[in-house]
């Protein structure tokens, strides 16, 4: 639930590709490796795919992963991040708070069309986080951090709100609607329409629509 403007960058000029940063490299490279993993699970699943696995369809040394991911456990939360990302709705200064949940309703729907492709992915890696405890606590230690940043969000932009529950509760309890709010959608989507989301966000902040 962060912010972001819509205003995207514009092409790059031949010059300022010449003069790209050898940071741009590292991220083709994490890139075309997240990919090759996206790839083998789809063919394999989580349990069957390696470090090892990942590289060598990338065309890659096994340096070349261990130099971007620490072990298998970072290189699946990262393709969770890549695939999965966070709903990132746009908002402005004088929205009210009922606004900004309308708003986080609105972004939600409209990243269903991308997430529809990764759906499974999604749910075959959480499976997958129940059975290794590595992985597991990696994704604490990543969903942790994002609650917090969720919680204090919420505490600014609901200043002068009477919230249903405290901000460190309604982050869980909005990441749970969403998500599963999203799962009902691809499974049943005759069942879960656009304006489903949007009662639920407007019932959290109060707001009947």
């Amino acid at each position: 639930m962060v912010p972001m403007s819509v205003a995207e960058p514009p092409d790059p000029s031949p010059d300022d590709a010449r003069r790209k940063p050898k940071g741009d490299k590292r991220e083709r490279t994490r890139a075309k490796l997240l990919e090759a993993a996206r790839e083998l699970v789809r063919e394999k699943g989580y349990e069957q795919v390696t470090l090892q696995d990942v590289a060598a369809r990338a065309g890659m040394t096994s340096g070349a992963i261990y130099g971007n991911f620490r072990n298998r456990a970072d290189l699946f939360v990262t393709l969770g991040e890549t695939f999965w990302a966070p709903v990132r709705p746009v908002f402005t200064p004088d929205m009210i708070f009922a606004e900004k949940m309308q708003a986080l309703a609105e972004a939600t729907i409209a990243a269903i069309p991308e997430r529809q492709g990764a759906v499974v992915g999604r749910l075959t890696g959480m499976a997958h986080a129940l059975t290794d405890e590595a992985l597991r606590q990696r994704v604490l230690a990543v969903t942790t951090a994002s609650f917090g940043v969720g919680a204090a969000w919420l505490r600014e932009a609901a200043q002068g709100v009477d919230l249903p529950m405290p901000p460190e509760q309604l982050v869980v309890v909005v990441h749970a609607m969403t998500e599963g709010l999203l799962f009902q959608r691809f499974l049943t989507p005759e069942l879960v329409p656009d304006d489903v989301f949007r009662a639920a966000f407007a019932a959290l902040s109060g707001k009947a629509i």
